[in-house]
């Protein structure tokens, strides 16, 4: 998968669940905050993600080698002497605390001074205080994970509290084994495809391609490259999924043309970014949009194919349904019919 989107965690839950024969959304947790097999941290593009804690060295040495496309106006801009003082207060702060957003504030006001919480960096029509611009260079500096929330607000914490002896590997190394992993779960791809995934320079992703070992193939005539040797493809897909926001193979799937043909690119993407609506896959791509409404011990699925499903494909909808219930540990109902919600921010 390359790790699960989980903005919005029950999303994440769900990517998890349908990709396992028994997973529920309780083992999702007991894995994050019991056991500590998945940590959430910020993955690529900078967004929140489940990540396995044995490859949390490796993600974090990854994603601290690419190159941000991120800019902020310099009076707001933190320089790369302030950066690394707020990295090591933050690592230290957080190496036996698990806090909010303000009480870390509050800390790092006290620690490093009133210049780093000063409310200067605009986000949702209100100013953050400075040293949020580098909560995703934390987390990938390997000092900065979520913990548990605090009734609703987010809290952050340190990974090396469960994950001892735990340091971001070196980066060239890092990022060669992100790119064969990318391969793996989404190639054949392009430098520009890996580079529209992380959320970068293509030029970078071209550095990366050129010094690994890879092989050239062709996808509908146009060039793709997989890990070297890694040309034995299955047979194509069959059968039915309702994939959540955001989910991982919408999102990390190229070219988009393919994966939403016909009218699911006016429908499923949301000016041409994928993951803003669920969807329902038939046979390997987009063929409807999806939605849910979980209330108490009941999650109601509203379902909108794009074309009428054959008897075949309504009885897999009607098995992904109750997986997808299963999951949430909630009873499913299914109805058929139009999807009015928006997509999401």
């Amino acid at each position: 998968m390359c790790g699960a989107h989980a903005q919005v965690l029950s999303a994440a839950e769900v990517s998890i669940g349908l990709r396992s024969a028994e997973t529920t959304r309780a083992h999702v947790q007991d894995a994050l905050w019991t056991d500590h097999n998945l940590v959430k941290s910020f993955g690529p593009r900078g967004t929140v993600h489940l990540l396995p804690a044995s490859e949390l060295g490796l993600w974090c040495g990854a994603l601290g080698a690419v190159p941000s496309r991120g800019m902020l106006a310099p009076d707001v801009r933190l320089s790369a002497e302030q950066t690394d003082e707020l990295v090591a207060a933050v690592g230290e702060i957080l190496s036996d605390a698990q806090l909010t957003v303000d009480e870390l504030t509050e800390a790092l006001a006290g620690q490093v001074g009133a210049w780093a919480v000063e409310p200067v960096m605009p986000a949702f029509q209100t100013l953050w205080p400075r040293w949020r611009q580098m909560t995703e260079i934390a987390g990938h500096r390997g000092v900065l994970c979520f913990g548990p929330n605090k009734g609703r607000k987010v809290t952050y914490t340190n990974p090396a509290r469960w994950l001892p002896g735990f340091s971001p590997a070196p980066h060239t190394e890092a990022a060669d084994w992100l790119l064969g992993r990318y391969l793996y779960a989404y190639g054949p791809a392009t430098p520009e495809h890996f580079a529209r995934w992380l959320a970068t320079t293509p030029a970078w992703a071209r550095q990366v391609f050129e010094r690994n070992d890879l092989t050239e193939v062709s996808v509908d005539g146009e060039p793709g490259w997989v890990s070297a040797g890694d040309t034995t493809f299955g047979d194509p897909a069959r059968g039915v999924l309702l994939l959540p926001h955001f989910d991982a193979f919408v999102v990390g799937s190229q070219p988009r043309e393919l994966l939403f043909p016909g009218n699911a690119w006016d429908r499923a993407l949301a000016r041409g970014q994928a993951g803003n609506f669920p969807v329902l896959m038939v046979d390997g791509v987009v063929a409807g949009v999806w939605q849910q409404k979980k209330t108490g011990k009941s999650v109601a699925i509203t379902v909108e194919p794009f074309r009428a499903l054959a008897a075949r494909q309504r009885k897999l909808l009607d098995e992904q349904v109750q997986r997808i219930g299963a999951v949430l540990e909630a009873r499913p109902t299914l109805t058929i019919g139009p999807i009015s919600v928006g997509a999401h921010a």
